[in-house]
């Protein structure tokens, strides 16, 4: 299969994406998380609050949107792990598409029903052959035309919308910090802050548990995470990280935050008691990155990138967070 080459995304296909998926998508607010003296100014971009309860709706729409009418008719599938999946169930629904999703089985069973509502016929399968079947972006019975979860031009064109609305929102922003998966957010995010206020800094956030990002910034070259452990932030930290992907995120990235789990339930804990906004563990990295003071004193945004998360796992997680 040969792929388009990796080019940067520009702001004017930033501005046309964010035009295209409009009316699919929820503008997010961005509220200050009222922590008191000596902590960081945070303000917290609520992409929980999407129509999906995460933010993959804004890629899947515009992937989706950009699909030929040849395309269209042979449906569409992805790979996921609960939140790709919903974004390209709900864009295809309302496009009229069929749509197949290759699931992590261990996704959450909130993610899954609501796959399942949205119309998606589910495959599921162990997370290290998902991984794998991204790598060779095909699967045995999967139909259609492949939209790659993070590995796609008008995926992350759609995810950079969310930069526009940060520096509108908060102009004085200093840092945004985004959980990192494939990376199509943060490259996304990063982008279009970038061509607007080069100065700003944007920081990846992972779990110790699966940090490849991290690893690759350190070595200065795409890396395998070979400790990979699963753990309840199953929307973030990879097995490795793509090639393209490092091509794509090094140009706008500039450094990588690592979390511990116990840091990643804190701050879940501290969202829910201090602004009554749930998020899943890869929604909570980027704050409990915030909380370390790596990424200064602020304004640093941190990008709740989705609220996925079955109740009865998310009142366990926060209720054995150490206070």
């Amino acid at each position: 299969m040969t792929l388009e080459p990796v080019r940067p995304i520009e702001l004017a296909e930033i501005r046309e994406a964010r035009r295209r998926i409009a009316d699919t998508i929820v503008r997010t607010p961005l509220v200050r998380l009222e922590l008191g003296d000596g902590y960081p100014d945070i303000r917290l971009k609520l992409e929980n609050l999407q129509p999906i309860n995460a933010y993959k709706l804004r890629g899947a729409a515009n992937a989706v949107a950009l699909l030929d009418d040849a395309d269209r008719r042979r449906g569409v599938w992805t790979i996921s792990a609960g939140n790709a999946g919903q974004g390209v169930a709900y864009a295809a629904r309302k496009a009229g598409v069929p749509c197949m999703v290759v699931v992590i089985e261990t996704a959450p069973a909130s993610k899954i029903e609501r796959m399942k509502a949205l119309g998606a016929k589910l495959i599921p399968v162990p997370y290290a052959v998902a991984w794998k079947a991204l790598e060779e972006r095909s699967f045995p019975g999967a139909e259609g035309t492949f939209v790659h979860p993070f590995d796609d031009h008008h995926f992350i064109a759609g995810h950079a919308t969310m930069g526009l609305e940060i520096l509108e929102d908060a102009p004085d922003t200093s840092a945004v910090i985004a959980s990192i998966g494939g990376g199509g957010l943060i490259t996304g995010v990063g982008s279009a802050v970038k061509a607007l206020k080069p100065e700003v800094r944007i920081w990846g956030a992972e779990p110790e548990t699966a940090a490849p990002a991290a690893l690759s910034f350190a070595m200065g070259s795409p890396q395998a995470f070979k400790d990979w452990k699963a753990s309840f932030v199953d929307g973030a930290g990879g097995h490795s990280v793509f090639p393209r992907m490092w091509q794509r995120m090094k140009p706008v990235v500039d450094g990588m935050i690592v979390v511990s789990l116990e840091e990643t339930k804190r701050a879940m804990r501290l969202m829910a008691e201090k602004a009554r906004v749930i998020s899943e563990g890869a929604g909570a990295l980027p704050l409990a990155a915030a909380l370390t003071g790596k990424a200064g004193h602020g304004p640093i945004v941190a990008i709740v990138s989705g609220g996925n998360i079955d109740m009865k796992a998310f009142c366990e997680l926060i209720g054995s967070a150490t206070a």
